[in-house]
């Protein structure tokens, strides 16, 4: 049952680390600016960084299975990528 609660936690905190990747991404392409797509690449970057060191740095006082947590966030950051280009590319096709 730990391992099941800590799939869950990693997909839900994943997720949320995903969604503000998103949102980072959505300004900058917003500014059109190829600088602002390089500090959104960064920014993007350090959110990922910093969702999966965090669950590694508490691994030691979560209740559940922390490996298991920091897998199931990484994948969940992953996915979360993939839909929204995914979803980008979806609007690309409908404009042209």
């Amino acid at each position: 049952m730990t391992y099941v609660l800590g799939a869950l936690a990693g997909i839900v905190w994943g997720a949320l680390a995903g969604f503000l990747n998103t949102l980072i991404s959505r300004r900058a392409l917003a500014k059109n600016s190829t600088n602002a797509l390089l500090a959104s690449n960064l920014a993007r970057t350090a959110v990922d960084l910093a969702a999966l060191g965090l669950v590694f740095l508490m691994r030691k006082h979560l209740p559940f299975s922390a490996d298991v947590m920091l897998i199931a966030t990484a994948i969940s950051l992953s996915v979360m990528t993939m839909l929204f280009a995914f979803r980008l590319a979806g609007k690309e096709k409908k404009g042209k």
